[in-house]
């Protein structure tokens, strides 16, 4: 299984392993990762999974759909690095992805 490593403001991270073809919100849900609300339960329809990928990742994935960088603008500052968690479909290439959870999400 993959693992995906979430960093916290304070620094802090946990890495998690992740089934291939889960969201990776649904990774952070299942394992109580902090500052991963999924509030719309990964419909696409809030912005409370709002993670900040890894520059060294973010080109790796593809990219945002319309309508995820659309609720995107509803994200408290949201930067180039940007994705809903829910529309990250974990794929074995992803082992190593690293995210940060925004402090505006503690």
């Amino acid at each position: 299984m993959p693992k995906v490593t979430f960093i916290q403001h304070d620094g802090s991270s946990q890495t998690i392993e992740i089934p291939v073809g889960q969201s990776v919100m649904e990774g952070a849900v299942n394992h109580n990762i902090s500052g991963i609300v999924a509030e719309c339960g990964g419909a696409c329809a809030c912005a409370t999974c709002h993670v900040h990928v890894d520059p060294e990742w973010i080109g790796r994935l593809s990219p945002a759909p319309d309508f995820e960088a659309a609720m995107l603008d509803f994200a408290i500052e949201p930067d180039a690095t940007s994705r809903l968690s829910c529309q990250i479909k974990v794929n074995d290439a992803m082992d190593g992805l690293t995210v940060r959870v925004p402090t505006s999400q503690q």
